[in-house]
């Protein structure tokens, strides 16, 4: 749940410093689908489990290549570890 609430304040910030409207977009979009999904699986809906899996690796893989193209811990990296954690939690 702190990763999709991770991802909506992230798209808000980027949208406050650089009126990235994209990335307000899509960090309130992704955000909302990781809660809807964790909300989902602890009323034990298998599909809200698969729906944070999914959204979070893809997450990971966005971020992993913004953080090789800009080299900077924030957000990129931030974003890569927190994703990592929630995959390795949601796998354990």
């Amino acid at each position: 749940m702190i990763y999709g609430i991770l991802a909506m304040v992230g798209g808000i910030i980027g949208y406050l410093k650089s009126a990235s409207k994209p990335s307000l977009i899509s960090g309130i979009i992704s955000g909302l689908l990781i809660l809807i999904g964790v909300f989902r699986a602890a009323r034990g809906i298998a599909s809200g489990l698969w729906v944070v899996k999914i959204v979070t690796l893809l997450l990971v893989i966005v971020f992993i290549i913004r953080l090789v193209k800009t080299k900077k811990i924030m957000p990129a990296g931030l974003m890569v570890m927190g994703g990592v954690a929630t995959l390795i939690g949601v796998f354990a």
